[in-house]
């Protein structure tokens, strides 16, 4: 059976999270996305296990539903040189026996916990529990494995079980690097909140027997993730190098010069297309049989809001959202299954948005230094178009 999984979100109780980040909320919203797995996030929260197991029916080896959502457990981890580390968990005993044997001093205040082991060492105790575990966001700047790692296996010195993407890259990036080779790729949403344009922005369709985590294991382990949908990394807020308080996008070259800091004071934060080519051993992707296609979209919310110049949480917005889901069901039938036709009839500026994603027709302006990418459905005006700072302009 195929499904649409995002592993990797956050509970309330992780800094910068929704309050609105419970069980009771994100079942809705994961179902209304086009979600049938999610991660709980959090996991080793001893009160967010409270109110996953409060708040859910456990329906065995791993999954526990609510109002016909599954999740498994899962967690991010930031360890030693601030790495992060996204953990797949098989049940809440195992999470709650490992939340006290992992050594941490704001577990209990943060969902998500800083240790200082490192990937080694993160790795061999959570493989004792039958966990699942890869680098979270592998090439971001702040906390990405490969901001401070040239190699994966300077970090884990074993082959782990994934390697997530991130926003800011996708699979076209990653697969110039020869050591990518023989690891499944995970796109997942790190959602803070559960608005369906947070949800499922980045999702896995896996195929699988049965939801299970056995089933999820057997997956990564037999290469049975069929695509990647996530955005066109030219929208992540890492993409490019850039300044960091004042966001101008800067030539590397520039950048070191300068000792990474920029003309109006700020820090100037290596981009994850930059990083790769540091380390890429090829100039184009080389794609190994199993790689999964990967497609590039835009949650439905952010479309509406760009075609209409609105703000996503408008009720213009919502109001041209909850038409579509309505008669389509889900946003991911929108985005990927339904005819433009169909759409048009719904919405007809809507629907030329949706076919220049499934085209790969878009004017973008990249982010970077921590700002999202802008896009237009439109063509860019000449004096639109992004400028990237150079010796000359610095």
């Amino acid at each position: 059976m195929l499904v649409n999984a995002d592993f990797h979100v956050h509970s309330c109780f992780s800094m910068a999270s929704s309050k609105d980040m419970l069980i009771k909320n994100m079942a809705p919203k994961a179902k209304l996305k086009g979600l049938n797995l999610l991660g709980t996030g959090d996991a080793f929260h001893q009160g967010w296990l409270d109110i996953v197991e409060e708040s859910t029916t456990y329906l065995g080896d791993g999954i526990y539903s609510r109002d016909d959502m599954n999740f498994v457990l899962t967690t991010e981890v930031e360890g030693k040189n601030r790495i992060h580390h996204l953990i797949i968990i098989p049940n809440i005993d195992i999470a709650r026996e490992l939340s006290d044997v992992i050594p941490s001093k704001n577990k209990g205040i943060d969902g998500r916990p800083k240790t200082n082991l490192s990937g080694v060492e993160l790795l061999e105790l959570v493989r004792e529990y039958d966990c699942l575990i890869g680098p979270a966001h592998a090439f971001t700047p702040w906390t990405g494995m490969y901001k401070s790692n040239d190699s994966i296996y300077d970090c884990y010195e074993k082959k782990v079980d994934f390697v997530e993407l991130g926003l800011s890259a996708d699979t076209f990036m990653a697969d110039r690097i020869s050591e990518l080779k023989d690891f499944p790729f995970l796109t997942n949403s790190d959602a803070h909140s559960p608005w369906p344009h947070r949800l499922g922005r980045e999702f896995n369709q896996i195929d699988i027997k049965d939801i299970s985590y056995s089933s999820i294991k057997n997956a990564f382990k037999h290469n049975k993730i069929k695509a990647n949908y996530g955005l066109v990394p030219n929208l992540g807020k890492y993409h490019m190098t850039a300044c960091t308080k004042c966001y101008k996008l800067i030539n590397p070259a520039v950048a070191r010069e300068n000792k990474m800091k920029c003309s109006c004071g700020g820090t100037i934060k290596k981009g994850v297309d930059y990083r790769i080519s540091e380390i890429a051993d090829y100039d184009h992707p080389k794609h190994p049989d199993f790689r999964p296609k990967y497609v590039h979209l835009m949650p439905l919310a952010e479309i509406i809001a760009t075609v209409y110049d609105k703000g996503v949480t408008t009720k213009t917005v919502q109001g041209k959202w909850q038409k579509l889901i309505d008669k389509f069901n889900t946003e991911i039938n929108v985005l990927v299954d339904v005819s433009i036709k169909d759409i048009e009839k719904i919405d007809s500026a809507i629907a030329p948005a949706i076919k220049s994603f499934r085209n790969d027709e878009l004017d973008i302006i990249p982010g970077g230094g921590g700002k999202y990418g802008q896009i237009s459905f439109n063509k860019l005006k000449k004096q639109d178009s992004p400028k990237i700072v150079t010796l000359d302009n610095f």
